[in-house]
């Protein structure tokens, strides 16, 4: 009696065969798992090399570990700052073939804005490869407690899920150490990690709503990420903006006013971009651009929208030479470039000199100086008698604190909060007598003091 009842327990426990097996699955294929499966493979692993001096003075390379989103399918992912700040060589992975390892890539830092923590990298595939991305949602109708979806690398788990929901909406959050202050910020309680960093959070459509970036270590599941809205709009202002490109040639043009040229050697119709302003004694001045040109490519880079020519723009790398071509009275005209470092263009472009770092020391101090190489014909350090050869020691806005520009990107970062018209007071040191020394006496003073007018 007990063997046959223990038979037909067990016989409860068989798992069904035929038609059933179908449904059980079915009811397995949940939202989660279909978002999972459809957003993975644009999902990277991010490994970057930062180096770092240790308390004996030695420099060894450190490895830190993010996640990012792949937002447009020629290689461009999206993440956070911290992930790559400061890194010699960043290598992103994808997800496996069945069987395979994961796929490897170089990639570099295109272009990135500290205060939002927010990164653009391009990944160094060959021409023609084509990557999944993610499609970009919205966050401007959040509800808190719908349900989301995480997916990042958490502690070298490469391609790991977790799932949650929106706790909260409209977060501020300051990152103590970092001097970092976030503010509308989606809180969710899915399981966000070191790691996880840069990584997609997702609702439940595979949309992408927010990049994870932040975890309070002080409790249990509660992670934040910045809004979608925000980063497409840090994308099309900061990241893709011809402005803040990498390599600053002292041209711009229209990127929203396309002019149709004709077809290209496969038949697609071609825009350029109208050149609208040149830099007096910029590498465009020195080349030969005028305002009113037509720039229609480079290289062999031609353009069938304003979002292709932003795309091409931002990957042009400072001090390469460029071949751009413009249309002038019917007639293209080749020009080759060497681009400079986009915080010297902008220094260069505001106050009118391109500087570089100079450390002085002896026994008795250690000085840092922007010494000025180079004068820009008619711009705010011409106006005020700067000189090439010129040492600035310090810069102050009016009602804001002394600053020492110990690098051009401290100087250019600087610039950049100030409106036209803003007026800098600098302390310049000058070399008169020419003895290679910064004579201050009662004798003699090589201090000179001056006021710039910020353009």
């Amino acid at each position: 009696m007990l063997t046959a009842l223990a038979l037909a327990f067990l016989a409860q426990l068989t798992p069904s065969t035929g038609n059933n097996v179908s449904e059980d699955l079915s009811l397995r294929l949940t939202p989660e798992v279909l978002v999972t499966r459809a957003v993975r493979p644009a999902v990277v692993s991010i490994q970057a090399e930062v180096p770092q001096v240790d308390m004996f003075g030695q420099t060894r390379i450190a490895t830190s570990g993010g996640s990012g989103a792949v937002i447009y399918d020629d290689g461009w992912v999206v993440t956070n700052f911290h992930v790559v700040n400061g890194a010699t060589s960043i290598k992103v992975s994808l997800e496996p073939i069945a069987g395979q390892p994961p796929v490897e890539f170089t990639a570099r830092l295109v272009n990135s804005v500290a205060e939002e923590d927010l990164a653009l990298l391009k990944i160094d595939a060959p021409p023609g490869t084509v990557f999944a991305t993610v499609t970009l949602g919205t966050s401007s109708d959040l509800m808190v407690a719908e349900p989301v979806i995480a997916i990042g690398n958490p502690y070298g788990q490469t391609l790991t899920v977790s799932r949650g929901i929106i706790s909260g909406l409209h977060r501020d959050i300051t990152i103590e150490g970092q001097g970092l202050r976030f503010s509308n910020l989606i809180q969710t309680d899915a399981s966000i990690n070191p790691g996880n960093s840069g990584g997609p959070l997702l609702n439940i459509y595979g949309q992408l709503i927010g990049i994870n970036t932040v975890v309070n270590r002080q409790a249990e599941n509660i992670g934040f990420a910045i809004p979608v809205d925000r980063i497409q709009e840090v994308i099309e202002e900061s990241l893709l903006a011809p402005s803040r490109a990498a390599s600053w040639y002292g041209f711009d043009v229209d990127s929203k006013s396309a002019v149709a040229v004709g077809g290209s050697a496969n038949g697609d119709e071609t825009v350029a971009f109208r050149v609208t302003s040149v830099t007096p004694g910029g590498p465009a001045a020195r080349g030969g651009f005028e305002v009113g040109d037509l720039l229609t490519g480079w290289g062999e880079r031609r353009f069938q929208s304003a979002d292709a020519f932003v795309l091409a723009r931002a990957e042009l790398t400072p001090e390469v030479p460029v071949r751009f071509v413009v249309r002038r009275d019917g007639r293209d005209r080749v020009i080759e470039l060497r681009g400079w470092e986009r915080d010297e263009g902008l220094v260069f472009d505001r106050a009118g000199f391109k500087g570089r770092t100079s450390l002085m020391s002896d026994r008795r101090y250690r000085r840092y100086f922007t010494w000025i190489e180079e004068i820009r014909p008619g711009g705010p350090a011409e106006r005020l008698g700067l000189r090439q050869g010129d040492l600035i020691e310090s810069f102050q806005a009016k009602g804001r604190q002394v600053v020492v520009p110990r690098s051009p990107q401290i100087l250019a970062l600087y610039l950049n909060t100030l409106e036209p018209g803003a007026e800098v007071d600098l302390d310049v040191w000058r070399d008169e007598n020419e003895n290679g020394q910064l004579d201050y006496s009662n004798a003699v003073s090589e201090l000179l003091r001056g006021t710039l007018v910020i353009e």
